[in-house]
């Protein structure tokens, strides 16, 4: 019998809730027979919105909570006070075991919060990291840290490159997934001093398949599998990617329209122009799950649809089929991690 995922999901995050939220759930359980999903929020307005589609009861089911949390508000404070806001309540049925995953739109802080205090981080993880999925040329790379650890220190980096490693093998399906550190060059004595003391230690890591440094004009042409930095650089190089995207799109766009031979070329490139730019489309890869809980939890974009919301939620199928955070328990040593005396601690 097909094992039901039980996804928690944050009714209430993000700048187009419950609308496009709860869409995307319906959307979700619609095309998949083995998700069941708790949209967890105030109950009125999650079940008026339910009534505007169709869809099997017995796989949706609301969870009322009372309160939410905004983007503006302190994480520490509101994780800790707003016990019966959307976004505890959902951590803890993945705590508890009532659900397998927990999806938000929600403040970025507060998901790095409770991640990290109500789900838990697994034994002997220092710090739990963003990972996201970038398209290439090649399919996709992954960025890790992509929004956690905004300050990092070098055995944080290797513990992301080990993570990152198991999630591309695991859950990508990519073989010994090559792994570089984000650099201004390639050779080893550039970078500052994050990179300098962290590249021996991913160098002399024999868990790994590490490449050297790679610069970011090289990401999207998928040369490495595994991107690692610290949280700053991750969430410059996404967003970087995003608008860059978006404005050459436009740009197409618009030079297509302004004559009628643009226009004429413009109907005859239209289906392969569309299947290209799909391939670099951010939102067909749903979230960023944050790894080394000891539950998953997923990370959307605060402008998700209901698109992205239905692909974060199938994505979760695939995390719990690689029995992802079980296997980083294994392999991932990190209390014996042996480190250059001029490194930071």
């Amino acid at each position: 019998m097909e094992k039901i995922v039980k996804v928690a999901l944050d009714a209430m995050g993000g700048d187009n809730a419950p609308g496009e939220i709860v869409k995307g759930a319906v959307d979700a359980v619609n095309e998949n027979s083995n998700i069941k999903v708790y949209l967890v929020g105030k109950s009125p307005r999650i079940h008026e919105e339910l009534k505007k589609y169709r869809y099997k009861s017995e796989q949706i089911e609301v969870i009322n909570a009372e309160e939410e949390i905004s983007c503006d508000e302190s994480p520490v404070e509101a994780i800790r006070k707003k016990k019966d806001s959307s976004m505890v309540v959902g951590m803890k049925m993945v705590k508890d075991q009532t659900a397998d995953a927990f999806v938000s739109a929600g403040s970025s802080g507060a998901i790095l919060v409770g991640g990290q205090f109500v789900v838990g981080r697994i034994k002997g993880v220092k710090r739990a990291p963003l990972a996201a999925l970038m398209p290439t040329t090649k399919g996709v790379s992954l960025i890790i840290d992509s929004g956690a650890n905004m300050d990092a220190k070098p055995e944080y980096l290797l513990e992301f490159a080990k993570m990152g490693s198991i999630y591309m093998e695991d859950v990508v399906g990519v073989k010994n997934p090559k792994v570089a550190i984000v650099n201004v060059g390639v050779e080893e004595a550039k970078g500052n001093a994050l990179v300098k003391e962290t590249f021996p230690l991913l160098k002399e890591c024999e868990e790994i398949n590490f490449t050297g440094s790679i610069e970011a004009r090289e990401i999207h042409s998928g040369q490495a599998d595994v991107v690692v930095c610290d949280a700053f650089v991750g969430n410059v190089i996404l967003k970087l990617s995003e608008g860059l995207s978006s404005t050459l799109m436009s740009i197409v766009k618009d030079g297509m329209m302004q004559s009628l031979r643009g226009k004429i070329g413009g109907l005859l490139v239209k289906p392969s122009l569309k299947k290209t730019l799909k391939r670099f489309d951010a939102s067909e890869h749903g979230g960023a799950p944050l790894l080394g809980l000891n539950g998953l939890v997923v990370k959307m974009h605060g402008s998700s649809k209901a698109k992205e919301t239905k692909n974060a939620i199938i994505q979760c199928i695939a995390f719990s089929e690689a029995k992802i955070n079980e296997k980083i328990k294994e392999p991932v040593s990190y209390t014996h991690l042996t480190l250059p005396t001029n490194s930071r601690v």
